[in-house]
């Protein structure tokens, strides 16, 4: 079998994160996990991951649950670099789950958006929710 790897940026409190990792390993991969909230960013990852995505810092930017508004960050106009900056100094600011696979990169939410970045699927899937996607 060739190689297919597959990055997962990944955070375990979040149950569309936990989702979306348990869809990679029920289609038979073993990700590369990085929690990026232990680890951090670099500002050069996050221009990669943007980039490849085909968008802009503030697709990724999460708003609930972080400092985004008393930062200022919700503001329009508030520049791609501005943002970035605030991303690598609070890694809470990027959206989860993050996914990079030879497919493309892709914000992951809902967990289901991983499947268009994988060679093989699950046959079926079981959210944590109950919910069951069928590939």
């Amino acid at each position: 079998m060739t190689a297919f790897p597959i990055t997962i940026y990944h955070n375990p409190k979040c149950g569309t994160s936990r989702n979306t990792l348990a869809m990679i390993e029920a289609a038979g991969y073993a990700p590369t996990v990085v929690e990026y909230l232990k680890t951090g960013w670099t500002r050069p990852l996050l221009e990669h991951l943007v980039g490849a995505m085909g968008g802009t810092a503030r697709d990724i930017l999460r708003e609930k649950g972080t400092p985004a508004a008393e930062l200022g960050l919700l503001e329009p106009g508030v520049s791609d670099d501005a943002l970035l900056d605030a991303m690598v100094a609070h890694p809470i600011l990027v959206n989860r789950p993050i996914v990079e696979t030879p497919l493309g990169v892709r914000l992951c939410r809902p967990s289901e958006r991983v499947l268009d970045l994988l060679e093989r699927k699950p046959d079926s899937f079981t959210k944590e929710d109950g919910e069951v996607v069928k590939p």
